[in-house]
């Protein structure tokens, strides 16, 4: 046992590191995992893949040790959405739970995920309880129609582990990576992942593919798996590793989004939402088009 073997491939630089295979993968972050190696290993491990960058196969390999481990959400009656969400408000109010819970309005079962990654940010889970959506104190199923938050400690308190090392090392991990394209269900899922570099959407994208997964894939909004209210990105869809082209990128950002707040404070995201969910302010054009790919994605699973 020990990961120190591994870390001598990894860790010889950009250039000199050699990739771990699926199984290697997978037997290393299941150690991780499983808190049996030394905080010292992990540190190695975190700095080794942010310097040598990570392949689809040993991204698919991280996720086998992920879901290996993790308490899944029941199978759902109809394809669960999945929403990672672990960045929070930075310039723009933190719009995820207005895309989850238009999700939900048209009947899908919708899991938000996530944990404090940066100490100041608003985050999606403080809008939703805000929004009375509290965590539950268990897994459990989702309903059609029904929004839950999973705090990622409820789905695999060793994945929460790793992500706060960000907080010691100041940097993102692999864990970081794996929370974007988990699929922490028994049953049809569909992840809405997003990236912010173009090089990592790649990874992303033949990760998906390489494993099978149903998923959409954009470029999302300050790090949120929404769409960008003020633009018109990007967006792939994945059915069991298929791709589809669902969306073309256009130029052009829109100076103003109507009834966007200027302020990213918990109050003012959630009365935003509410607002727009009543049909008091215009639904952007952006999230609308992101919840039609949605539904459609699910329609074919």
């Amino acid at each position: 046992m020990g990961i120190s073997h591994y870390i001598k491939e990894i860790g010889r630089g950009s250039r000199g590191a050699k990739p771990l295979t699926r199984e290697q993968a997978a037997d290393l972050f299941g150690q991780v995992l499983d808190g049996t190696v030394t905080d010292l290993e992990i540190g190695a491990f975190c700095l080794a893949m942010r310097i040598k960058g990570e392949t689809p196969e040993e991204l698919a390999g991280f996720l086998d040790a992920t879901h290996a481990r993790l308490t899944p959400i029941p199978a759902t009656d109809r394809p669960l959405v999945v929403l990672p969400s672990y960045n929070g408000a930075r310039k723009l109010p933190v719009l995820t739970p207005l895309l989850a819970l238009l999700l939900a309005r048209q009947g899908l079962p919708v899991l938000v995920h996530g944990t404090a990654t940066e100490s100041s940010r608003v985050l999606a889970s403080n809008v939703l309880e805000a929004l009375d959506h509290k965590a539950p104190p268990a897994i459990k199923k989702i309903a059609n129609g029904e929004v839950l938050f999973a705090p990622t400690e409820l789905l695999l308190p060793g994945l929460k582990r790793l992500l706060d090392v960000r907080r010691v090392v100041g940097l993102r991990n692999p864990g970081h990576s794996v929370v974007k394209l988990l699929q922490p269900t028994l049953g049809p899922c569909i992840v809405v992942s997003s990236y912010t570099h173009p090089e990592y959407a790649r990874t992303m994208a033949a990760t998906f593919e390489l494993t099978g997964a149903s998923a959409l894939l954009s470029r999302g909004l300050e790090g949120e798996v929404v769409s960008d209210p003020r633009r018109t990105a990007q967006i792939d869809g994945f059915v069991r590793g298929e791709r589809i082209a669902l969306q073309a990128q256009q130029p052009g950002t829109l100076a103003e989004v109507a009834g966007l707040p200027k302020d990213i404070d918990i109050d003012s995201t959630v009365r935003y939402t509410r607002q727009v969910l009543a049909g008091e302010l215009p639904l952007p054009a952006a999230i609308a088009q992101q919840v039609l790919h949605i539904q459609q994605l699910a329609d074919r699973l």
